[in-house]
Order: structure tokens, then C-alpha cells, then sequence
């Protein structure tokens, strides 16, 4: 087992953007400390939800205040990119970090940021295939050429190369069995952020499919994401989880307040259903272990991600909670051994 970090970077209204991104940045330096294999940011737009609309910027300064830590965004939003740009972005990070960058992408669930970005949602599949071709194709050479629907390129000199070749690692966020086999099939590691009961069929999904796909390959990262937070008793942690996650809820339905609409896809529970159904984890390190043994014994998992800082949590509550984790939970779920 090995251990990620997820992060929306919502935002804390108890701090200025400048000392939330620096408390942020001490988080990292944190994580790197303290043996985390890997951080991951998402991307969102025109809402509270996301603090680094622009993941590139936020992660070259990960790449400076981390030694070992690999990174990366959980995902770029492909539509919303000129592929061209973005190549460039993404061989700039891989080779700031002399390596460390792992490559997310994703088309987007959220219909209202497409649309502020003049973009239609029917249209995002179909932009993502397209990006991505013409980003995996650039990566593995020193030209670019490209007749596609959206996008045109006539022997392009790429300038910029990444470390990792042919790319760097490749992510995806999942939500069902069906997507989990065309991701493994396509060689993605891959994240569910879903309950337990939708997660354990997901993993096995992908796993099998990547046995048949990838047979005698290496092993992929099957990511099991988790709000968690702990404390020195059971009632402050759950306390503090209700608290932080109240706030980060309405952050994320900000914009579908805002709008008066209902998602159609990506919704998230409160913080009652979120409890229930695993997706929050709070309690003393005893009791976060227990129930995170119980949700990854017999299955596929085999890098478990925290999302430690988020809604209205200060900077010593998440250093305290990462640090109980760190001394208490990861040496206890460490040779959890993955259900192949």
C-alpha cells in the first residue's frame, strides 16, 4: 500500500489567498516529509470549489517545495486547453521536477465552467480524444502534425520534451465498472472517489482489465480516495470532520446554487451519507485504521488517497491530522497487501 494526497483547494474564507496558498505550500512540505507517494489537485473554474483554476502554476511551486513528492493534476481538463500549450506546460513541470509529474486528464463534469469557456458540453468527449491525441503524439516526438476537427497542426517544432518517456504517467477518475475497463485498457492509473459499494466493483473491474490488456506489465495504481481527518479523540475528529466538510459541500454546490440546477453527473453527499457510506473517514488513529483496513482488505486498492485539507480546517488542525496519520495509520495499512 502506498499513500496520495487529493486536494480541490477549496477555499478557507478564514484566510487571504496569499496565506492560504502558503499554508497549502507548508502542507506539501509536509506530505514530502513524511513519505506520501504523490500529490494530486483538481482543476475548477468561476467557483469556490477550486483555488488553482490554473494547475500548472500551483504545481511548478509544488515542484520547488518538495524533494521526492510526485504530482499532478487529478485532472487537466482537456477540453479546456490549446493542446499545444498545455504540451508545453506538461514538459516544463516533468522537467522542473527532474521527473516527478503525473499527468491527469479528464473532459470535465461540470456543464457550467465548460460553458463559461464558450464551450459546449456535447462536444467535450470528442475534444478530449482529440487533445489528448495530439498531446500523447507530441510527447513522443519532435514534430507535430494534426488534421482534426477541432484543432489543425503542420510540422510544429516541439522544442520542449518531458523526462518520462514516452509520457508521464497517465490518470484517470472513475466512477463505474464500463469506464474502469477503457481506462485500464488504455493504460490510465486510475482514482475512485466513490462510496464503498460502488468502489469495490470498480476496482476489481479495472483490475481484471488490466490483467487481460497489460499481461506481465507492471502494476498500475488503483487510487481509493477518502476525506480523512483525525484527532486525538474520536468526537473532536468527527467534530472537525463535520465542520470542514459542511463547508466544503457548499462550496462544491456552489455553482448549481448559483444556477439553479441539479448535476447530472458528480454529485457528492452530505456529510451524514458521506460518513455512511465510507467516503469520510474520522476518528483517532485507531479508528481511522480500522475502518480503512475494513474498506481495502480483498480488493484491488493499492494506494490510498487522502484529502486532508479542505473547507474551513486551519493549517494546524490538517498538520496535526496529517501527522497522526503519517506516525499511526501508515505503518499500520502499510503491507495491506492488494486483492490481485
Amino acid at each position: 500500500m502506498q499513500f496520495g494526497v487529493f486536494d480541490h483547494m477549496d477555499r478557507n474564507d478564514d484566510l487571504s489567498l496569499p496565506d492560504f496558498y502558503e499554508a497549502r505550500l507548508q502542507m506539501i512540505e509536509q506530505y514530502d516529509r513524511g513519505g506520501f507517494w504523490g500529490y494530486h489537485l483538481a482543476e475548477h473554474h468561476a467557483t469556490p470549489l477550486g483555488m488553482a483554476p490554473s494547475p500548472s502554476v500551483f504545481l511548478s511551486a509544488v515542484a520547488q517545495r518538495s524533494q521526492r513528492l510526485r504530482f499532478g493534476p487529478l485532472v487537466y481538463l482537456l477540453p479546456f486547453y490549446h493542446p499545444l500549450r498545455l504540451l508545453e506546460e506538461i514538459c516544463m513541470l516533468d522537467q522542473m521536477s527532474r521527473g516527478r509529474l503525473e499527468f491527469g486528464l479528464g473532459r470535465g463534469i461540470s456543464p457550467i465552467e465548460a460553458r463559461y469557456f464558450g464551450l459546449e458540453p456535447k462536444q467535450a468527449q470528442a475534444q478530449f480524444e482529440e487533445v489528448f491525441e495530439i498531446i500523447t503524439r507530441g510527447l513522443r516526438g519532435d514534430r507535430l502534425t494534426f488534421e482534426g476537427e477541432f484543432y489543425q497542426f503542420n510540422d510544429v517544432p516541439l522544442q520542449m520534451t518531458a523526462v518520462q518517456q514516452p509520457h508521464p504517467p497517465l490518470w484517470y477518475g472513475l466512477h463505474s465498472p464500463e469506464s474502469a475497463e477503457r481506462a485500464a485498457a488504455r493504460g490510465f492509473n486510475m482514482v475512485s472517489l466513490d462510496g464503498v459499494e460502488l468502489a469495490r466493483p470498480t476496482g476489481v473491474a479495472f483490475r481484471r482489465a488490466w490483467d487481460a490488456t497489460h499481461p506481465g506489465g507492471a502494476d498500475p495504481k488503483i487510487g481509493l480516495c477518502r476525506f480523512i481527518v483525525l484527532a486525538d479523540n474520536d468526537e473532536d475528529a468527527l467534530a472537525l470532520a463535520k465542520r470542514a466538510y459542511d463547508r466544503w459541500h457548499v462550496s462544491f454546490n456552489y455553482l448549481f446554487k448559483l444556477k439553479d440546477v441539479v448535476p447530472a453527473h458528480g454529485t457528492r453527499p452530505g456529510y451524514d451519507a458521506a460518513y455512511a457510506d465510507g467516503r469520510l473517514v474520522a476518528g483517532t488513529p485507531e479508528t481511522v485504521t480500522r475502518i480503512l483496513r475494513e474498506q481495502l482488505s480483498g480488493t484491488p486498492y493499492n494506494y490510498l488517497i487522502g484529502q486532508f485539507a479542505f473547507g474551513d480546517l486551519t493549517l494546524p488542525e490538517t498538520q496535526h491530522s496529517v501527522g497522526l496519520f503519517i506516525d499511526h495509520v501508515m505503518p499500520a495499512l502499510q503491507q495491506l497487501p492488494a486483492q490481485v
